[in-house]
């Protein structure tokens, strides 16, 4: 090699679908490296013209079209450096995970994915073939191994790779944020170094993708399996490294990956979820109904937080159950957060559907039928707006509420997206606690006063359920690690609550079916990686 290699990261935020959009990044991407960084080659995300996951989208043929016009403007567009740009490749009806080497306007060579995941979130043995080979390169003298995403989570391939020749692995990602993902990530690597020995060129797509969300991280690793290089993580941007003959790697930026508390990364992860909603489906912002209470409190924030204070409103619906100091702390967040807000009581609502349902209801006792009903009054009202202003509707519930039900269809459900559906309610407090640390903007009462639904005179959740420091461990007993009544009981719990809580969990699927998607931050959320039928006559015990 007659000088180093110098390798541009380009960590993007893509857009699943959006073609012509993820081929203009592309491009600016390319010709930044080229003439401000001066890089002999750039790397891309996996499937970075369609984005990822691109899911049934792959099954339209129209698709691949555009996937063709795509590469012939890169083709065109971008000489002058080398690129490695993932995308959907058919080929003898068949399709692939591919990557390809452009090089002076032509596909220089082509890298098929060979370890395609079909768990948890992952579904691509639904579309793709997977390759059979390994694909090295030569880039100015240095023989450049080339994998995607999965295949170094695979034991064998970093030794494949350097039986084909390889002396640096290039691997494109597209790997979703989940917490405590940067760790397992590091153990995948170092594996796969030590049985390649080399160099590895890691780039992680950004951005929010429904429910998923992918927190870039982009880094390089020398064959010692030590940080050499490491990007910001949840934010966008190209970055070079310089890459010797012997595998020294020299760069401008800090040396340490970054390390961020759990609740900040988490807090980051729901920012940039509710950001890229909101902005990529075209919202021109956001609506929730800003009760007093701990969640919908942190959904504000993280909201103002994404979308900036100017595109946020919130709605404050009193009953005639609701405290006083609910209506307090709901306006004192408003405006520490800097928010428009609407006060529109539901009394005359409520008492409107009562009328009309006097006849139905005559000779029944008050149930939850009645506090349902205040619930969905307020969900009237909250669409209403959303509809009329075009602001996307943030439904405020947690996933303790939606594990076991404690929640309203049609009412505290209805919205477009669930920030707080994975988080539990544990776990809201400490963010809130947190995001406190920033700025003070939730009220400290409101994260010391008790919870309520407030739909019945001095309700508290307690009524309903265990105490959250005791329903949380159980339902990520059940939830997250598919443990037993058994197994659950053994740790302690009562069996009574134990078998309460498994039966309510097994009953509310019908709920979750129904609940808007939100950003994913466990190994387990509801919705792509939990899928159990609404229908269903199987029971633990």
């Amino acid at each position: 090699m007659s000088k180093n290699l110098r390798v541009a990261l380009a960590q993007l935020n893509l857009h699943v679908g959006n073609i012509q959009g993820n081929t203009d990044q592309i491009i600016s991407a390319a010709i930044k490296a080229r003439d401000e960084l001066k890089a002999d080659v750039i790397v891309y995300p996996e499937l970075s013209i369609t984005s990822y996951p691109p899911e049934d989208l792959l099954l339209r043929p129209h698709l691949y079209q555009l996937v063709d016009e795509a590469l012939n403007r890169i083709c065109s567009d971008a000489k002058g450096i080398d690129l490695i740009v993932g995308y959907p490749r058919r080929e003898n009806d068949q399709l692939f995970n591919s990557c390809s080497l452009i090089r002076d306007g032509k596909i220089a060579a082509t890298y098929d994915k060979q370890y395609l995941p079909n768990y948890s979130v992952f579904d691509e043995k639904r579309y793709f073939t997977p390759g059979d080979k390994p694909q090295v390169i030569d880039i100015k003298g240095m023989p450049v191994a080339l994998s995607i995403c999965e295949d170094v989570w695979t034991p064998g391939t970093g030794k494949q790779a350097r039986e084909a020749g390889g002396k640096l692995l290039i691997n494109l990602n597209a790997s979703p944020y989940h917490k405590d993902k940067s760790g397992e990530r590091q153990i995948a690597l170092e594996a796969n170094i030590k049985e390649g020995q080399m160099p590895i060129v890691y780039v992680n797509l950004v951005g929010g993708q429904d429910q998923l969300v992918f927190d870039g991280g982009s880094l390089v690793m020398n064959a010692d399996a030590e940080y050499c290089f490491s990007a910001p993580v949840f934010e966008a941007g190209v970055y070079v490294v310089e890459i010797s003959s012997d595998g020294r790697i020299s760069h401008d930026y800090p040396s340490q990956p970054q390390i961020l508390l759990p609740e900040e990364s988490i807090y980051k992860a729901l920012v940039l979820g509710v950001r890229d909603y909101v902005t990529k489906n075209g919202f021109k912002g956001a609506v929730l109904g800003l009760s007093g209470g701990i969640d919908s409190a942190l959904t504000a924030a993280i909201a103002v937080d994404a979308l900036g204070n100017d595109n946020v409103e919130a709605v404050l619906m009193p009953s005639r159950y609701t405290a006083e100091i609910s209506n307090e702390d709901a306006i004192i967040e408003a405006e520490a957060l800097g928010i428009k807000y609407d006060i529109i009581p539901i009394k005359k609502p409520f008492d409107a559907f009562m009328e009309s349902l006097a006849d139905v209801f005559a000779g029944t006792d008050p149930d939850t039928t009645e506090e349902n009903i205040q619930a969905r009054c307020r969900g009237v009202i909250l669409m209403a707006i959303s509809n009329k202003t075009g602001k996307l509707l943030l439904t405020t519930g947690n996933k303790s509420e939606m594990a076991v039900g404690y929640a309203t269809l049609y009412g505290d459900m209805n919205g477009g997206y669930a920030p707080l559906k994975d988080i539990s309610k544990l776990l809201v407090y400490r963010l809130s606690s947190w995001r406190n640390t920033v700025s003070q903007v939730i009220p400290q009462r409101v994260i010391d006063r008790p919870p309520s639904a407030e739909l019945a005179p001095d309700q508290k959740d307690s009524d309903s359920l265990p105490p959250y420091e005791i329903l949380d461990p159980i339902l990520e007993a059940y939830i997250e690690r598919d443990e037993t009544p058994d197994q659950i009981i053994a740790e302690g719990f009562d069996p009574a609550v134990v078998r309460r809580i498994v039966t309510l969990v097994d009953r509310n699927e019908y709920k979750r079916r129904q609940a808007a998607p939100g950003v994913r931050i466990t190994k387990r959320a509801f919705g792509r990686d939990r899928r159990y039928p609404i229908t269903s006559g199987y029971r633990e015990f």
